[in-house]
This record gives structure tokens, sequence and C-alpha cells, in this order.
């Protein structure tokens, strides 16, 4: 699903939503510029782009979300390790842990996760 696929602006521009859902389009507008520095026709412009790709509605000046921020992150996370690792997840953490420890809570919950995901 490439319409998930954000760029940074956009990203945080979604988080406020996520935050907030569902808020008046005004509200929004205070809000995103509050946290992000925005002019009101940026905020507008934002809104009407993710809007058209079908991630957010605005339906009598309330905005929402289609899409969940775990769908976004979810497709992101994929994309990620699929062009800096070639899809290999062992690959990814290896580099991700770079050596680090980790606690014995974090490794019984990593352990728990693959077990819960493994082929049957």
């Amino acid at each position: 699903m490439e319409n998930l696929k954000l760029c940074e602006s956009d990203y945080r521009f979604m988080l406020v939503v996520w935050e907030n859902e569902p808020l008046a389009s005004g509200e929004l507008v205070r809000l995103c510029e509050e946290k992000l520095g925005w002019k009101k026709s940026t905020t507008y412009t934002v809104l009407r782009k993710l809007s058209e790709k079908g991630l957010l509605e605005n339906e009598n000046t309330i905005v929402s979300a289609i899409v969940s921020k775990e769908e976004v992150q979810a497709f992101e996370s994929e994309c990620f390790v699929e062009r800096a690792f070639k899809g290999s997840l062992p690959q990814f953490l290896t580099s991700f842990l770079g050596g680090k420890t980790i606690s014995r809570k974090e490794a019984d919950e990593l352990k728990r996760l693959i077990d819960a995901h493994k082929e049957r």
C-alpha cells in the first residue's frame, strides 16, 4: 500500500492528528502552529493532500485518521528492512543491537514476539 509512505513532515502532521483525533480543523491549525510552526495555509494544504491520499477524513470540519499509526509504522518498518537489509530481520537486529546488551525483560519480550509470529 504505497499511499502509506509519508515524508517526515507528513508523518509529524499525522502524529498531531493521531494524538488529538477527532478534532476540528481550526483546532488542528492551532496545534500545527504550536507544535510544527506551520501557518494556516500549510496545515490546510497538507490536510487536503493527505485526505486525497485516503489517509485522513475531513467531514464537516472534523478531522479523523482513516489509517492508524500502527499501520503506517508497520509499512515504514517493512520498507526500511527490505531496502536496507534485503528483507533480513536477523541482519536488521544484528545491526540495530550493534554490540549493545538488552535486559532480560526485553529479551523475553522479543522471544515472545518471535514465537507468536513463527510459521506453523
